[in-house]
């Protein structure tokens, strides 16, 4: 498991900045530490412990074979995540939560095969034996398949857990993940609810750097897992 930050660290990346008093969710109340000219200021030893426990379950997913999905929709966070996803070789969402990911698993599965199909013959010269024409609407499906599942174009069944780093903007993951009763792990920023995921990590999930530590402590502790496998 990746070392948890110091205190130092984690306000260094600024993972201690809320949101302003007026936007707060009650239930972040036990891990608000103080308010500051109207915002709320995270405590980060909370943030330490739920980071250890977030990153300790994640841990025994990934030494029992299981897959972790990495989600992060909104501008700032999509290369972070999924710079974070290929550096563990885990499955990711960052342009847009293709609805029935979990809860229609079968049909999104079956476009992933189809992607992933249409790729291999794409490579493969397979094409050649087609008008230009159809090789060219062959192309185009290729290229909208590759938005729509080309993050999860690995995934041959649903995922054993889910990492959000904003659990308001991807609010439809966390709803399927419920009905499935798939553990997430998610950023929770003072406007959040904290009791949506299992395992929430109180952290500002709107800067940058806070996304980088969060995402990249995520794929280390992942990698390390994966190289004692």
């Amino acid at each position: 498991m990746a070392n948890v930050p110091s205190l130092q660290d984690l306000m260094k990346a600024g993972v201690h900045f809320g949101h302003q008093k007026s936007k707060w969710y009650p239930k972040m109340k036990p891990y608000i530490f103080i308010e500051k000219n109207g915002i709320h200021i995270i405590n980060l030893e909370e943030t330490q412990k739920a980071l250890e426990k977030a990153l300790n379950f994640i841990s025994e997913t990934v030494a029992g074979g299981g897959t972790v999905l990495f989600v992060g929709t909104k501008k700032q966070a999509r290369d972070i995540v999924k710079d974070a996803a290929l550096s563990c070789n885990m499955p990711y969402v960052t342009n847009r939560w293709l609805g029935g990911t979990l809860t229609n698993a079968p049909t999104v599965l079956g476009l992933v095969k189809k992607f992933r199909k249409l790729k291999e013959e794409k490579a493969s010269g397979k094409l050649e034996k087609y008008t230009k024409k159809e090789q060219l609407e062959i192309t185009r499906e290729i290229e909208r398949l590759e938005s729509i599942v080309g993050g999860i174009e690995k995934l041959e069944r649903i995922p054993d857990a889910l990492f959000l780093v904003d659990i308001k903007i991807d609010k439809t993951a966390i709803k399927e993940a419920l009905r499935r009763k798939i553990p997430v792990v998610g950023l929770c920023d003072t406007n959040s609810n904290p009791e949506l995921v299992k395992y929430p990590i109180p952290s500002n999930d709107d800067a940058v750097k806070a996304l980088q530590l969060m995402a990249n402590l995520v794929a280390e502790t992942i990698k390390e897992v994966k190289e004692k496998v």
